[in-house]
């Protein structure tokens, strides 16, 4: 006969376990101590006997525990273990919890040092998931949805600062690619944030653009009463167009006077690859 609330409110505990049986295997167990426990009594396919608990009455009520019965009951008829089943998803569950925002970004910035990118590249990434880190650093990253993300963007954006919020965006974004390139994610939510966040505006820079100008700048630089060492710098900006920082470290085993190149390291490149530049002949 199948169980009602009235009755299982009623079972009192003995000395030893009383089985109630609701049918379909379903049974309700009166532990001595006087708790309520739900187990499913079934066979798998090879015919062996097995139980699986459903957690206590009443936290766990009597159509919550029928419903498990029925789900386990599906399973059964495909094949499946529900003991298993069960245990299968409580370990994909405790994989997807420490699978973290956090864990996946600092996993990433690990990457990014072992390929060799610039200690200030990895300085300016690491300050950029600063600002998500307090807010999604522990959620499981395939938990974290499109409107978390906006607001950490929307909390930079409040600021002015919108090209951080934007650049912020794409450095989320990368994390997530990562996640997915190493199948702990599905989705990159960042995609659909396209448009959401306010464009910075962009000021451009003055630009020489006449041989007139240019002969002037040059000319500027001549006349410099600075170290010789800047003015030599200055003229090599404005005929090899480096980088500062390129320009800045350069050593003259760099510089092969006779073949007119210049071979810059990859340790100083951004791109972390050896570039050579041709020598125009005032260089």
């Amino acid at each position: 006969m199948p169980l009602t609330d009235v009755a299982i409110r009623s079972f009192k505990p003995g000395p030893k376990v009383a089985k109630k049986s609701d049918g379909g295997g379903l049974q309700l167990w009166v532990m001595p101590s006087g708790s309520k426990l739900w187990c499913l009594a079934y066979r798998d396919s090879q015919g062996k006997f097995k139980k699986l608990s459903f957690g206590a009455y009443p936290e766990v009520t009597l159509a919550k525990a029928r419903e498990k019965r029925e789900a386990a009951k599906v399973l059964l008829a495909s094949g499946l273990d529900p003991g298993q089943h069960k245990k299968t998803e409580k370990a994909h569950k405790a994989i997807a919890e420490a699978h973290t925002f956090a864990l996946i970004a600092a996993e990433l910035i690990d990457k990014k040092r072992r390929d060799g990118r610039a200690t200030a590249t990895l300085e300016k990434t690491e300050w950029m998931l600063d600002f998500a880190l307090p807010v999604i650093g522990s959620r499981p990253i395939k938990e974290i949805t499109a409107p978390e993300i906006l607001g950490v963007l929307r909390s930079v954006e409040v600021r002015g600062r919108y090209e951080t919020a934007k650049r912020l965006r794409a450095v989320i974004g990368e994390v997530f690619r990562y996640a997915i390139s190493t199948t702990r994610a599905d989705t990159d939510p960042t995609f659909h944030l396209r448009g959401a966040l306010t464009s910075p505006k962009v000021t451009h820079r003055a630009a020489i653009t006449e041989a007139k100008a240019l002969g002037g700048l040059m000319r500027a630089i001549d006349a410099f009463q600075g170290q010789p060492t800047t003015i030599a710098a200055l003229r090599l900006m404005a005929l090899l167009f480096p980088r500062p920082g390129e320009l800045r470290l350069a050593e003259w085993k760099e510089f092969d006077v006779e073949n007119a190149v210049w071979t810059i390291p990859a340790s100083r490149m951004k791109m972390r690859r050896e570039h050579r530049v041709p020598l125009k002949p005032l260089g």
